[in-house]
Parts: C-alpha cells; structure tokens; sequence
C-alpha cells in the first residue's frame, strides 16, 4: 500500500516544479525528528529567506491553527534552517530539513495547508500534507504492534 503524507497541488504557474519530498522516517511521530527532504526544479531565482509561508492546520473540519510566517522562521520554530545556497539560481533545488515535530499537539490526524510565495509575491510551492497523529508513542520491537506501548500501571484483563 502506498502512503501519500505529502502531497505536491502546485500548478505551472509556481516557481517550483516537479518536486518531490521524502519523509524519513515515512510515518512520523509526535516528538520526534523527521527528515524532510525536498527535490524540484527552480524556474527562477529566488531569496528563501524572504519566501513567506502561510501554514493552516486542520484537525477535520475544525481549523487549529492559521498562520503566516518567513520561511526561516517556520524551520526556526520546527528546530531546522535552510541548507545550501538561501539564494539559489533556476535549475534543480534540493532542500534538507531534520525537522523537529512538537509534542504539544493533539492526538489526531490532521491536514496542514502550506501556500508560499516569494517576495515579488509569485506562488513558490502548494502543499497538502496529511500526518495521523492518531498514536503517541513510537512502537517499541518488543511490542509488535504500532502504538501498542502500554503506559506504566496499564493493563489488559
């Protein structure tokens, strides 16, 4: 079965193209580090470090959060900054974020929204990222089953 977490709804008339994000590990966990790893191709150049970002978090139909930010500040704020060049040429881009992924956020799944554009105001990239946040804790080998970690004083009968 395949699993689509992040799902690119761009069009052409984004300055991104053709991009592809890897999560790592594929199914994220509450608390913990996720590498995110973006490919595409820049049809321009373009200062990241004034890309702005609108992140819209949606657990159903009830918005939990709407937020515009800098890009820098978004990664800030998720413990990662941009890597490589802030200012790359047109041509292919790639991204690196070890993102950390806060604890603080109901257990559930959830649909983020994140729209951004450049500073002259041009769609830079369109994402539809769709996390199930439905498990706390990280499966352990021992337990076999995902999301089966018993909590200390809990048991079955």
């Amino acid at each position: 079965m395949s699993i689509r977490l992040v799902e690119d709804v761009s069009d052409s008339t984004y300055v991104l193209d053709r991009l592809a994000v890897t999560l790592t590990p594929a199914l994220p966990w509450l608390g913990h580090q996720v590498c995110w790893e973006m490919n595409g191709h820049l049809k321009e150049p373009v200062d990241l470090t004034r890309v702005t970002c609108r992140v819209i978090m949606k657990c159903g139909p009830v918005k939990m959060l709407e937020r515009d930010c800098a890009l820098p500040d978004l990664l800030a704020s998720l413990g990662a900054r941009l890597s490589g060049d802030p200012r790359p040429a047109a041509g292919p881009w790639r991204q690196t974020w070890n993102l950390q992924l806060p604890e603080a956020v109901p257990v559930a799944e959830h649909r983020i929204l994140l729209r951004a554009r450049t500073d002259s105001g041009q769609n830079f990239l369109a994402l539809d990222i769709a996390l199930n946040f439905s498990h706390r804790f990280r499966p352990t080998p021992a337990s076999g089953r995902a999301g089966s970690r018993a909590l200390p004083g809990s048991h079955r009968r």
